[in-house]
């Protein structure tokens, strides 16, 4: 930027408003797009579960029901805004926007296609492009966190704030083996940036980390952000069964409609996040054609981020949600060491070659020991004490029922 010094104060002022108009426009995209795939999720999560559960889905309210979402919202715009007596009035209004903002700025990271000539300026399609891109994405996903736990806390009720608690565990127990996930891919590349590691799988196929990395920092990252999205089978935060409808259950109006609007805007976003870091992001076929070759990168990002939506109702209409301490097991006995033992495993491929195949066979021996001594399913029989008096009770993790008799043998 030396070059800017020296130059005429009118021309450094022009290219300071054009940066600034090319930035504005970018946000404003970003945004009208983002929103645009809200409706069109919400849409199309109840017509696809309702298909696949034999029911018809929303039909009334404009072609195939896709104004449904509209009308949804402007029901719940109309509805009366409620604050209970007893809430922290700041925290209570301020608890969905930490919601909704980190969901917007992630997205703001990922590049929806590759590069675009405008009046000789080459423009980078996304947002933002910072060099420690990464670490704000988990810095993002961390803060969303804070936004359930003091909506629950300040609702000034004993079941949202139970629900906030449960929140606030989950996350913790996710937070490791997402993290870990995430380094394996930065260890390929080489870098925090997340244009860095698009461009690292453009190449083919092959180079893409789902392969190159193995399946399983991919099946990590996916199962944790599942948790961390609150999404079924991981949607204990919520509950409804259990919990009267969880963290947000005294929100109504307006501000219900931004939690509503920040899970589906947090499940778009992390379904184009796991298509950036491992399946090439807007990479895949283009043909030879000059001025259209900038459309089809954004067209593969498109197709790979509704798979993966796909993926996320398909969840939701086939799994049923799992126990706190199923949940709890599967986060810190399971996922982290997984995690972990694999990216030792990628970081003693890269750093000695030679020796990689050594180190890979010591950790994956000393993985499977340690799995083998601590294995989780495993039960052991109890005593005549432990035998639950209940008559078609299931047992405990661990219990194993046994016909029970009385003193006298009947």
């Amino acid at each position: 930027m030396n070059w800017l010094a020296s130059a005429d104060p009118l021309f450094v002022h022009g290219v300071t408003f054009a940066v600034l108009v090319i930035v504005v426009v970018k946000v404003v995209l970003a945004f009208a797009l983002l929103m645009t795939s809200v409706i069109l999720m919400i849409w199309f999560e109840r017509k696809l579960i309702s298909d696949m559960q034999s029911r018809i889905g929303p039909q009334r309210w404009g072609p195939f029901g896709l104004l449904q979402t509209l009308a949804d919202g402007l029901k719940l715009m109309l509805k009366e805004d409620l604050i209970p007596s007893e809430a922290d009035r700041t925290v209570f209004k301020l608890a969905p926007f930490l919601v909704l903002v980190p969901a917007f700025v992630t997205f703001g990271l990922v590049p929806i296609g590759g590069t675009l000539t405008i009046a000789g300026h080459t423009v980078l399609l996304e947002v933002a492009n910072p060099p420690m891109g990464i670490l704000l994405l988990l810095a993002m996903s961390g803060i969303s966190v804070y936004g359930v736990m003091l909506a629950g806390w300040s609702s000034g009720s004993k079941y949202p704030l139970l629900s906030s608690v449960r929140a606030s565990a989950q996350m913790i127990s996710y937070e490791a083996a997402l993290g870990m996930s995430i380094v394996t891919v930065v260890l390929v590349t080489g870098s925090l940036s997340v244009h860095d590691i698009v461009d690292s799988q453009s190449q083919g196929i092959w180079h893409w980390n789902l392969i190159r990395l193995g399946i399983v920092p991919f099946v990590v990252f996916v199962i944790a952000i599942t948790a961390e999205l609150n999404r079924p089978p991981f949607d204990v935060v919520e509950a409804e069964s259990e919990l009267v409808g969880g963290f947000h259950t005294e929100y109504s109006s307006f501000r219900f409609a931004i939690f509503f609007l920040a899970e589906y805007m947090n499940t778009i976003t992390m379904s184009a996040i796991i298509v950036t870091l491992f399946l090439g992001g807007p990479a895949g076929w283009v043909p030879n054609i000059a001025h259209l070759r900038w459309i089809f990168p954004i067209v593969w990002f498109l197709l790979k981020t509704v798979g993966f939506a796909f993926c996320y109702i398909w969840f939701r209409a086939s799994l049923p949600r799992f126990r706190y301490d199923q949940l709890m097991d599967l986060g810190w006995k399971r996922l982290i060491p997984l995690s972990l033992g694999w990216m030792l495993i990628v970081a003693g491929f890269l750093v000695a070659k030679g020796w990689g195949f050594i180190m890979a066979a010591v950790v994956l021996l000393s993985y499977s020991v340690l799995a083998r001594a601590f294995s989780l399913g495993q039960t052991r029989e109890v005593g005549a004490d432990a035998v639950l008096p209940i008559v078609g009770q299931r047992p405990l993790p661990g219990q194993v029922l046994r016909e029970h008799t009385d003193e006298a043998g009947d």
